[in-house]
Formats: C-alpha cells, sequence, structure tokens
C-alpha cells in the first residue's frame, strides 16, 4: 500500500504533485491545520504531515497520529511542533533550512538599509506631500561595523552580503573556527567585543536555551551609542522592552524587527517609537523562497517514506539516499545485534555500548547506535523505533558509548553490540556478507556464523554428544522445520551454543521437552523483523 501524506497547509500545487509524481497518496488540505479538532479526527489516517507555519502539532495531534512516521516543516522554525513528543512517539520531524537562506539574508540587508535611511518613514512622510527632506537624515553603512551574532547558513550570507557593502564584519559565534572566519573575511569575537564595537547588530540564531534573551537589558546597555540593531531570526532574542527605553533615550539609533517574541505581535513595545522598522515575519517571503522550501519538504517526505533516506531532520540522525542505500543492510544489522541482546536480557540495562569495526567505522555511526538501541529497546516497548529508542534509553538512565577501530579482523567489517547489567556483561557480533543479508559472526565470545531469521531458538549446553539429536528430533516431534542450523563452542568440553532459524515460532511444548532432557542450560526463543 502507497504511503500517505497529509498537507494541511499552504503548500505550492507544484509541491503536492511531487508526492502524487511519486507515487505517494497525498491529500490537500490547506485550511486544515487552522482546525485542531478536524486535524486530530482525520490524522491517524496517514503516514505524513506535511506543514508550514498554521498547523500546530501538539502532544494532543500526535497522540491521535496513530500511522504517523514523519512531520516535515516547509520552512526553517519548528516552534510549532512539540519535538519531544514526536520523539518520544517515534515521529522524524524535518524542517527545510536551505531553502529560504538567500531571501532571509536579504530581508536582514533590506532592513539594515531601512533603518540606516529611515526609508519607511521618508516614504510615509513623501506620501503625506510633506517633502521633509531636512528630517530624515541616514547614515552610510560603507565602512561601518556590522556585528553578526550567529554565522551559519544565513547569517554566512549577510556576512558574504556586508562585504560586499564594503563594511567591516565581526562575528560572534561558539561554533565557529579560526579557520572558517578566516576563510569568510569576517573576525571572530567575543560577546561583549561586538557589543563595544558594532555600529549595526544582526542576529542569525535559532531561539534556545542558550540564545533566549541574549540581548538582555545588561548585554544592550554594552552597545555602542548609536548603534542599530536588525533582528530577522527569532522573536525572544532581544529584550524588547529594553530596546525600547534605550530606543526612547536615543542610545539605540534605531531597530528594524521582522520577528517578535509574540506572534502575531498585535502589540509591542517597538511599535510607534520613531526610526523602528517593523515587517511581519517577511524573512522567507518570496515567491521564490515558498517554492523552493515546499519542493524540498516534499522531496525530503516521499525519500523518507520510500527510501529510508532522512534528510534535515532535528530529532535524529540524518541519513542521505546514497548512504541509506550503502548502510541499509548495517542499519538492519545493528537493529538484529540490537534485538538479540535486548531479548536475551532480563535484568535492567545499565550501558550500552557498541564497538565499530573496519568499513562500517568509517559510515553514519549516529544512525547506526539509533538501530542497535531501537533493537534493544524493542522488547520492553514494541513501538519504539530510532527515533524514539534514545529518548527511552536516556529517560531510563541508560549510558550508550561507542568505539570504532579500524580493520582488525577476517571480516572487512563487524558490529558488536554489548550490554551492561548490574549482574553480568552480554555481547553479541555481526557483518554483512557482499550478498547484503546481516549475519550473527559471535555470540558471548564464541564465533559462530547464522543467518538470522524471523523465529529462532538459541540454546546453550555443554560441549558433549548428543546435542544435536535432540535438537532435530524435538523439533521434529513437535512439527517445527528448521531452516538453517548453527553451533559453535568456545573450547572442547566446554560451553557450546546452538541457533536455530526455524520456519514457525517454537512452541512452549518444544521448548518443555527439551528442558527435561537436562542437556540445556539456557533455552530462549528469539524473534526479528526480517522485512
Amino acid at each position: 500500500m502507497a504511503p500517505k501524506v497529509l498537507v494541511s497547509d499552504k503548500l505550492s500545487e507544484t509541491a503536492v504533485q511531487i508526492f502524487r509524481d511519486r507515487g505517494i497518496d497525498v491529500d490537500f488540505m490547506p485550511e486544515l491545520g487552522k482546525d485542531k479538532e478536524k486535524l486530530a479526527e482525520l490524522i491517524g489516517q496517514y503516514d505524513g504531515l506535511a506543514i508550514r507555519s498554521a498547523t500546530k502539532v501538539t502532544p494532543t495531534i500526535l497522540e491521535a497520529a496513530t500511522n504517523l512516521k514523519v512531520v516535515g516543516r516547509a520552512g526553517i522554525g519548528t516552534d510549532n511542533v512539540d519535538k519531544e513528543a514526536a520523539s518520544k512517539k517515534g515521529v522524524i520531524v524535518m524542517n527545510t533550512p536551505f531553502g529560504n537562506m538567500i531571501t532571509t539574508a536579504e530581508h536582514a540587508i533590506a532592513m539594515m538599509f531601512a533603518v540606516a535611511r529611515q526609508i519607511p518613514e521618508a516614504s510615509e512622510s513623501t506620501h503625506a506631500g510633506k517633502w521633509e527632506k531636512s528630517k530624515f537624515m541616514g547614515v552610510e553603512l560603507t565602512n561601518k561595523t556590522l556585528g553578526v551574532i550567529g554565522a551559519g547558513n544565513i547569517g554566512g550570507i549577510v556576512c558574504d552580503r556586508a562585504r560586499g557593502l564594503k563594511m567591516k564584519v565581526i562575528a560572534f559565534d561558539p561554533f565557529l573556527s579560526e579557520e572558517k572566519a578566516d576563510k569568510m573575511g569576517v573576525e571572530k569575537v567575543e560577546l561583549d567585543d561586538l557589543l563595544a564595537r558594532s555600529d549595526f547588530i544582526t542576529l542569525h540564531v535559532p531561539l534556545t536555551d542558550g540564545t533566549r534573551n541574549i540581548l538582555s537589558k545588561e548585554n544592550l546597555a554594552k552597545t555602542k551609542k548609536g548603534v542599530r540593531i536588525v533582528n530577522c531570526a527569532r522573536g525572544g532574542l532581544v529584550d524588547e522592552e529594553a530596546l525600547a527605553e534605550l530606543l526612547k533615550s536615543g542610545h539605540v539609533a534605531g531597530a528594524a524587527f521582522d520577528v517578535f517574541a509574540e506572534e502575531p505581535a498585535k502589540e509591542n513595545a517597538l511599535f510607534n517609537l520613531p526610526n523602528v522598522v517593523c515587517t511581519p515575519h517577511l524573512g522567507a517571503a518570496t515567491t521564490e523562497a515558498q517554492e523552493n522550501v515546499a519542493l524540498q519538504v516534499a522531496e525530503q517526505m516521499s525519500n523518507y517514506l520510500l527510501t529510508g533516506a532522512v534528510e534535515n531532520a532535528l530529532n535524529m540522525p540524518s541519513v542521505t539516499a546514497e548512504e541509506a542505500k550503502v548502510m541499509g543492510p548495517w542499519i538492519k544489522l545493528a537493529e538484529h545485534l540490537g534485538a538479540f541482546a535486548g531479548q536475551m536480557t532480563d535484568e535492567p540495562i545499565r550501558a550500552i555500548n557498541i564497538l565499530y569495526d573496519g568499513v562500517v567505522a568509517e559510515m553514519n555511526l549516529a544512525a547506526l547506535n539509533c538501530a542497535a538501541v531501537a533493537g534493544i529497546m524493542k522488547k520492553a516497548n514494541p513501538d519504539v523505533n530510532m527515533v524514539s529508542a534514545p529518548v527511552v534509553a536516556k529517560e531510563r538512565g541508560i549510558k550508550i558509548s561507542t568505539t570504532n577501530q579500524e580493520k582488525s579482523g577476517t571480516f572487512a567489517g563487524y558490529v558488536k553490540v554489548t550490554v551492561v547489567t548490574e549482574k553480568r556483561e552480554r555481547s553479541v557480533a555481526g557483518t554483512v556478507f557482499s550478498d547484503g543479508k546481516p549475519r550473527f559472526i559471535q555470540i558471548k565470545g564464541i564465533n559462530i556464523d547464522a543467518e538470522i531469521g524471523a523465529h529462532m531458538l538459541y540454546t546453550t549446553n555443554r560441549d558433549e554428544p548428543g546435542i544435536i539429536g535432540a535438537l532435530g528430533q524435538t523439533m521434529g516431534a513437535n512439527g517445527v522445520n528448521i531452516a538453517n542450523f548453527t553451533l559453535g563452542r568456545a573450547d572442547a568440553g566446554g560451553e557450546a551454543i546452538a541457533l536455530l532459524y526455524v520456519d514457525e515460532p517454537v512452541p512452549a511444548e518444544a521448548r518443555a521437552a527439551l528442558a527435561e532432557t537436562d542437556l540445556f542450560t539456557q533455552i530462549k526463543p528469539l524473534q526479528f523483523d526480517v522485512a
């Protein structure tokens, strides 16, 4: 059955057609996002939800979304999506951070020009027939110092455009390296230095606990007299009340805001102050940007629903389409290894250690980690997936660690998962053969070569005669067909293991019959999702 997607906000018809062309069943209801009750009523039918800013993806909506796998936001901001609730539900949240970068950066530059030359007020005055030429004395941008808070994708474009305007650009960004700053032609500085030196300050950071109120009352007081402040990033980055007071006192010469702490902004401390330019969150509002983000979200959601490729996800590691092709068998292997360890573990898990060897050590380990942890967590929570598993593990206080190393053995690459409890450690390793099929290659340090099936039986015993006969005879007597059979032992006469790949679950009667032979120290039925 084809995946089903709901578009609950206004997306271009071209974007909707992308879903159709990719073979996805799509319902285009652009007004539905405003009706939360109706959305909750219908959302259970869909695998994907494509939105803009009008749709609010709340815990209530997610609770009703029984089939939902992905939410795609056409745009960069996801304040309207409860990402924590989505992660717990196992729903991927994607955005499109690159479709409106140029548009938003250009708006910031436009706002900087507007506040430098008082263009909106001068326009209004001229429309009124006043011709107040001497009233609107502006300042040049050339040779002025622009302080950029956040030199990422959008901030980097602003830096480039500002340098083209012959401005001196300084940037505060903890993630900006000196080498990258040199390539961008900007000077990396600390925040206090930026505040003291900048003639213009523009913000280009997301709203997080670390950036909220970054231009607080205290920091605004540190700014250079006559500074002009531009915010086209996120409301809440600037203390608007404190800024209004500094505008009234003349310490700040002007401000240009496209975003506000509360939106829609019907009232604000900055409104109706002289030389304050305000626009209603127009940063991404160009024909090109709206089309770009709509097309991009349709492609991303289609790629995930059809191929498993994860692009621009906010709550799990991204996996490109190219990576998905190569990593698919390894992701499945990691999940199988986790499932084995999880089904074999009855005590509370304290830690999960994952070793990557050889070719797999060069892959996207974050995605592989999610798969392994999901496999382990499924025993306790069958609905867990790669998105929700790390959240579940964290809630339970489970420590996850990884090690990667160069090729160290017979195989080109392998993965080893170790689960640590208070009483013991349990390890299982596997690899992917050239045919793309995952295999178990080691259990409890004992080397084996076992194909993985949907239904398996794991046993441990002392290495002594009669084991193969007992297994075969008991399975046959209970109508269980053995598709594959693998034995392994540590040393002659020591501990040995058997792993049977059977056509259907091993019934309790068969397991009881094996236990009655007194040959086995452990008998464990296992199940794996091999679809």
